[in-house]
């Protein structure tokens, strides 16, 4: 009898052949979010406006996702957490933490969405100052295939090595080894980092993929070096999976003026997610992930009762060849690549392109919930654009950014707005095109 993630990975590979790339207009093939081989041309204005869009939808996704972090990780080990968050807490007082003996979070008593209005300023975080940070490398570089020696002296210029500089787990242990001397990609060797399995290399990477709108191999080359500065193995995999994402993601967009609805945009993401598992390898537990999520999201239960499945079939049971929980590792690895992107799927598939139901979603699913929250937002505000995300608020948000919260050394004492880093992602873009020309010359 054939197993069910078996069934699901065949379903999954039909309806990724069942996308001819090879006929039809460019139009058609982006509105299936999967165009590999596409023009350089598009709207300037557009696609800036998406980025900046993308830099919004990221902060609002991360400082809501913060709320909950690590507040549920389960009841392995010495750190138990109880029951997990459900709809019904949305609203309601927050939970303490791990860290916060017993007070709620500061950002906010209650669970509800963190939003910034033009009098106030965005503060940079962990799921985006280093993605700032390689913006601005890049740049500075006139390199967006960055060497090893840029990325270091990057990370040494702008991350603080004395006081709190906002870096955990992986992230930490890499700028360690930096300061000690190593060089990328060897900061996130097994060998050097003990850490190379965590979540910190998706943090980082994602916006490689909108650099490269359309063409996933390439953004994939932008982020093989940045990726290996912090992991390996699963966590390598799942953070290309991310920037693949993305790439086949923006590609969709090229072309088209208006913002995409909800609807359109689960479209994209659902086929961006197929595309995207393609390349992650058989037998090894992401695809299994991605195989399972899947199975769950199509039986028809709720988003509940699928986070609830996949703690038990990966953190109690151990299936899939997810080994975490036997490595007894601090809060049983609640910083892991592996379970986040488990929970980041269920987010994905049930928030359903919505912006608002997919950061809900992601803040009350558990584990490190302002990663997922972040990717989505970040990924769903970029196409439906900056006009979008006011609408959805019903505010006229800010887009004033304070890159100096998290690191340092940066123009205008670290103030900076959202359409500036828009505007220099366009550069960036720029000189991807130019590189990838004189590769094909």
């Amino acid at each position: 009898m054939m197993h069910k993630s078996t069934l699901i990975v065949g379903i999954v590979l039909s309806l990724a052949c069942r996308i001819d790339t090879s006929s039809g207009t460019q139009s058609d093939l982006r509105k299936t979010g999967v165009v590999h081989d596409i023009s350089w041309e598009f709207d300037r204005q557009v696609y800036a406006d998406r980025l900046e869009a993308f830099w919004l939808g990221t902060s609002i996704g991360n400082w809501t996702g913060l709320i909950t972090e690590m507040d549920k990780i389960g009841t392995i080990g010495p750190i138990q957490t109880g029951s997990f968050y459900t709809r019904e807490d949305w609203g309601s007082p927050d939970e303490p933490n791990i860290w916060d003996e017993g007070l709620p979070s500061q950002i906010s008593p209650s669970i509800d969405f963190v939003l910034r209005t033009q009098d106030e300023i965005w503060g940079a975080d962990d799921d985006t100052d280093l993605e700032y940070m390689y913006q601005h490398i890049i740049l500075a570089n006139e390199n967006p295939m960055l060497r090893p020696e840029q990325i270091r002296e990057g990370w040494l210029t702008h991350i603080a090595s004395e006081e709190e500089n906002y870096l955990w787990v992986s992230n930490q242990r890499a700028f360690d080894l930096m300061r000690q001397g190593l060089l990328p990609p060897e900061t996130g060797s097994p060998e050097h980092n003990e850490h190379f399995e965590m979540i910190d290399a998706q943090l980082t990477t994602e916006i490689f993929g909108l650099y490269a709108p359309g063409k996933p191999d390439l953004g994939r080359k932008l982020a093989h070096l940045p990726i290996q500065t912090v992991a390996r193995e699963e966590a390598e995999d799942i953070a290309l999976f991310y920037v693949t994402m993305f790439s086949i993601s923006a590609g969709a967009t090229l072309g088209a003026k208006d913002p995409f609805t909800a609807s359109q945009r689960y479209q994209i993401l659902l086929q961006a997610a197929i595309q995207a598992r393609i390349y992650l390898p058989e037998g090894e537990y992401p695809a299994h992930m991605f195989d399972y999520v899947s199975q769950l999201h199509a039986s028809g239960i709720p988003w509940e009762a699928a986070r609830d499945s996949i703690y038990s079939h990966y953190q109690v049971q151990q299936n899939g060849g997810y080994d975490i929980t036997s490595q007894e590792l601090y809060c049983n690895g609640c910083f892991a690549a592996g379970i986040n992107f488990a929970a980041s799927l269920i987010s994905l598939y049930y928030g359903e392109g919505d912006l608002t139901q997919t950061i809900q979603i992601g803040s009350l699913c558990g584990w490190d919930s302002d990663n997922p929250t972040a990717t989505w937002a970040g990924l769903i505000g970029f196409l439906g654009g900056r006009a979008a995300i006011d609408d959805t608020f019903g505010l006229n948000l800010s887009r004033t950014f304070h890159i100096h919260r998290t690191r340092q050394g940066f123009p205008n004492q670290g103030i900076d707005t959202f359409s500036n880093m828009a505007l220099n992602g366009l550069k960036v873009l720029d000189l991807v095109q130019q590189l990838e020309r004189s590769i094909q010359e």
